[in-house]
């Protein structure tokens, strides 16, 4: 964990993150009742602090210290350091759950879970395509494969789901896949 965190704070110096709320997130969060919500893998608090000045309460998860460090103080935002390969959702808890850029399969299990009924999750991460999985300089472990947020997610709703072509904050050419979904 502490080799995690020492990279994870070098990466967040050496290139920051955008300070800008990622557009899925600021499309959709309406569709989500005002209440608790978490940001996993928060990074510095984009999406946090927009979900905090549009009414949310935010549990800001991260390992990173550096980054948990650049999130406003306010009684809006529960600031939790926490290696995310051991951290437990509670269940039945959150009205909004956002995942951007990040995937640790074991917490997608437990989302479901913890969403309180009506409650919304707007995830968005990486993707690696079938014909080019041995391309590009990300671990396939970190990469969603075709569809693998509709199938993991098919207990909710599908209120928005796209993959497609983006460049990252390196100029790299990458492939993301958007999930926006509904507990009934």
């Amino acid at each position: 964990m502490i080799e995690d965190k020492e990279r994870w704070n070098k990466r967040f110096v050496e290139f920051p993150m955008p300070s800008r709320v990622s557009k899925v997130v600021e499309k959709y969060y309406k569709e989500a009742e005002l209440g608790e919500a978490i940001d996993i893998a928060c990074g510095t608090g984009r999406n946090t602090h927009f979900l905090v000045e549009q009414g949310f309460k935010v549990d800001a998860v991260d390992l990173s210290d550096y980054a948990l460090g650049k999130l406003k103080n306010s009684e809006s935002i529960n600031k939790i350091e926490v290696d995310l390969d051991e951290y437990n959702l509670e269940i039945d808890r959150y009205n909004l759950i956002v995942n951007i850029n990040f995937l640790n399969r074991r917490l997608i299990s437990q989302m479901v879970n913890s969403l309180k009924k009506g409650g919304l999750i707007i995830f968005e991460t990486f993707i690696v395509a079938h014909d080019d999985e041995k391309k590009g300089s990300m671990n396939p472990d970190y990469l969603l494969k075709s569809n693998e947020l509709l199938e993991s997610f098919k207990e909710l709703n599908v209120i928005y789901y796209e993959e497609k072509k983006d460049v990252n904050l390196r100029g790299e050419n990458i492939k993301i896949a958007s999930f926006v979904g509904k507990k009934l």
